[in-house]
């Protein structure tokens, strides 16, 4: 049976939808609470939670340190549940009040950087890493841009209407699982012919799109979403996906502002390389 029509009114208004974000979610911007964000004694200041976006600046920096540079940082949770990413502080530093959010004081004026890809494009840069200057940056920022633009369909799209709507239709939930799958086979076409997704070399493309295509692969997102979507069908995105998981920095970056699961597997804020003693990495 068809689902239900809606029939939209001539003017639209905010109305209480449910759902898990229900409480928080307002279409206007702006702070609703004067705090000040916390500050630490490194440079690199981030604020973040380790979701999918989250994860991928708390990778992208353990990789740099990894690689031998300075980048050490100070890492904060942003509890998007509590509504953290409304306080005055975090508007000054994202006025779209997502994370991850990025505050570089290295220089004579603080620079903020928001949007996950902006992040890591703003440290390839400082570092002169992981995005090559050469004919393949193109490619690179090619495939760093397909993820950025793929998120919200995968994120906002699948996962809200298959996990986290209040109310479970069939046209929404198969619209982005389609979507989900066509994405999927985008990479495990490219990888096919590729070790990486920019090329042979691991590139901030890479470190992108891990975080959100890995947990379909080793489970943990969206429930049954593994099954569901069949993802053992994309073999080559399964051997990229373990691959990259095995990276040192990977296993650090991951957990770095993981606020659920075991003790040992959670790193609510990290100051330096001794707070991952004890983790299980």
């Amino acid at each position: 049976m068809a689902d239900p029509t809606y029939t939209p009114p001539e003017v639209w208004t905010n109305t209480e939808s449910g759902g898990k974000f229900a409480g928080i979610n307002r279409p206007t911007a702006g702070a609703r609470e004067q705090r000040d964000l916390p500050v630490g004694e490194h440079p690199l200041q981030l604020y973040s939670l380790a979701t999918p976006n989250g994860v991928k600046a708390g990778i992208m920096l353990e990789e740099l340190i990894e690689a031998g540079h300075d980048a050490e940082y100070d890492a904060w949770t942003v509890q998007i549940s509590d509504g953290d990413q409304f306080t005055s502080g975090f508007v000054d530093v994202n006025p779209n009040s997502k994370i991850p959010a990025l505050l570089d004081r290295s220089g004579p004026e603080p620079v903020r950087v928001f949007e996950s890809g902006a992040i890591l494009l703003h440290l390839a840069e400082k570092f002169g890493a992981f995005l090559p200057t050469d004919h393949t940056r193109a490619e690179v920022l090619s495939w760093l841009f397909w993820q950025i633009g793929s998120a919200p369909f995968i994120g906002g799209g699948f996962g809200h209407f298959y996990a986290y709507a209040p109310e479970k239709y069939e046209y929404p939930i198969n619209r982005y699982a389609m979507e989900t799958k066509r994405l999927f086979d985008v990479a495990d076409k490219r990888l096919a012919d590729s070790e990486y997704l920019g090329g042979s070399d691991y590139t901030v493309a890479d470190i992108a799109a891990w975080p959100w295509l890995s947990p379909f692969v080793i489970g943990g997102i969206y429930g049954e979403a593994r099954t569901f979507l069949s993802i053992q069908e994309y073999s080559h995105v399964e051997r990229w996906v373990k691959a990259i998981a095995q990276r040192p920095a990977v296993k650090r970056g991951r957990i770095v502002n993981k606020t659920w699961g075991e003790d040992d597997e959670q790193l609510r804020e990290r100051h330096s390389p001794a707070d991952f003693e004890g983790k299980k990495l």
